[in-house]
């Protein structure tokens, strides 16, 4: 078997509030809850399960880095839900280049913020670029 990465948990402070926010900017649904957790998945099978901090912790979670690679069609879609949520974005992660989007290894990406301040990326093409075929 080859080791694939399945899931992992995303702290929130609202947990309904922020599964449907990286839904909707993400462009895939909402699943059914489970435990503690609401889950969604991505195109390759990993889940995000979304959970409120437990009693006892602090407000809100230690935040967290979390890219995806997506097509330039899901960019344009979620870039045009950030715009109409008016959020600020940045063109790197040290978050400057205000309301810019890179164009490293020949894509395009942006990062910006959730509801809790976990730290979302967004690229058309992978870090390197994509491999080269051999012919």
């Amino acid at each position: 078997m080859t080791i694939q990465f399945n899931h992992t948990i995303v702290a929130c402070v609202d947990k309904q509030v922020s599964a449907e926010f990286w839904a909707d900017i993400l462009g895939v649904e909402v699943g059914k809850p489970y435990g503690p957790f609401i889950p969604i998945t991505v195109g390759n099978g990993v889940t995000f399960d979304f959970s409120n901090m437990p009693p006892g912790f602090e407000d809100k979670p230690q935040p967290q880095h979390y890219a995806f690679l997506v097509s330039e069609e899901e960019f344009d879609a979620a870039y045009e839900k950030i715009k109409r949520y008016g959020m600020t974005y940045w063109a790197d992660p040290r978050q400057q280049g205000v309301n810019e989007i890179n164009h490293n290894d020949g894509g395009r990406g942006i990062y910006f913020l959730d509801p809790v301040g976990h730290y979302m990326e967004l690229i058309t093409v992978p870090y390197g670029g994509w491999p080269q075929q051999v012919s």
